[in-house]
């Protein structure tokens, strides 16, 4: 199980983009994604604490808990949603007047496998860093989820 990582600085800030393909259709891993229940499953997630109204505008929000027990609470909206292949998400970040914003795209190959590509920006390394780092676990859990079916 392998993902493929892209870290580049530029004149806009720090990115990063990570792909994988996973053994699942689109319409599976969308639905894994935006709905509640099944995103609480794998998204490393407190129970009760995920809601969801994915379309352009609506709102989410979770509490994580790091395999160390440290509970964080994340908020956000919805910015762009293009069921089953474009999400993009914002997130609340503390201090900051604007959200951050992360871009999930989803492309079938074959009737079984998807490749999800997640990039997001950030404002500096060390942001991008610990971004990278949480949603590699994410794909890690989703993959999981899915079925463990995760290849690069």
């Amino acid at each position: 199980m392998s993902t493929d990582q892209t870290p580049t600085a530029s004149a806009n800030g720090f990115s990063y983009t990570l792909t994988r393909t996973l053994d699942a259709p689109a319409s599976r891993v969308w639905q894994a994604w935006t709905t509640p229940d099944q995103y609480a499953q794998w998204a490393y997630a407190v129970p009760g604490s995920v809601e969801m109204d994915a379309r352009p505008g609506g709102t989410w929000k979770a509490t994580v808990r790091t395999p160390e027990g440290a509970e964080f609470p994340l908020t956000g909206s919805y910015i762009e949603v293009a069921e089953p292949h474009h999400l993009t998400i914002g997130m609340d970040v503390p201090g900051r007047p604007d959200q951050a914003t992360m871009t999930v795209d989803l492309t079938e190959q074959g009737p079984r496998n998807t490749v999800i590509t997640v990039h997001q920006t950030c404002d500096t390394a060390e942001e991008r860093d610990g971004a990278e780092q949480g949603s590699g676990m994410l794909l890690e859990g989703l993959a999981g989820f899915l079925g463990g079916g995760a290849q690069a």
